[in-house]
Order: C-alpha cells, then structure tokens, then sequence
C-alpha cells in the first residue's frame, strides 16, 4: 500500500520521510491541499527504478530486431564463436 503524506510532514518531519522511504524502498506520495503534489523516493529506489526502464528499453530494441527478417545464429553457433574470441586473446 503506497505512503502518502501530508506536504506539512515533508516542512515539519523530513527525517521521517526519509526514513519510510528507506525502510520501505518504496516512493512516498505528497500531498497539497488533498491533491498528488510530489513523490519522494530514496536513491537506490530511483537508481532501481532507472535501471529498469533502461532494461525495458533495451528489450524493446531487441524485441524490434528479434522481429525484422535478419540473419540469425543458434546458440551452437554463438557459443563457437565467443570461444574462439577468448582463446584467441588468451584471457
């Protein structure tokens, strides 16, 4: 269940903002005036948060070229070849 607070409590109790947001590892949602005003979140939340789009992002490229009509290597293939690449630079 997401924490929503008061933006009285971001002024007046930042610690303990802080705090939830850490020991939740979830954004706490601000409130104004009884309407979404701000999300606060820590940042290894933001930071995870970060990662996944980027992750999305890059699955979706490869989703896009899993799609178009190109040549494709099966996993004998693949593996052949990056064996061949570390042998080859005595890793």
């Amino acid at each position: 269940m997401p924490t929503i607070r008061p933006i009285s409590d971001l002024r007046n109790n930042f610690n303990l903002i802080s705090e939830i947001a850490h020991q939740d590892g979830e954004p706490v949602f601000i409130t104004k005036n009884g309407q979404s005003d701000l999300v606060v979140m820590s940042h290894a939340t933001y930071e995870k948060q970060q990662a996944l789009i980027e992750l999305y992002q890059k699955l979706a490229v490869a989703e896009k070229q899993s799609i178009e009509e190109t040549p494709k290597k099966n996993h004998a293939e693949v593996m052949k070849n990056l064996r061949s690449q570390i042998h080859g630079q005595n890793i």
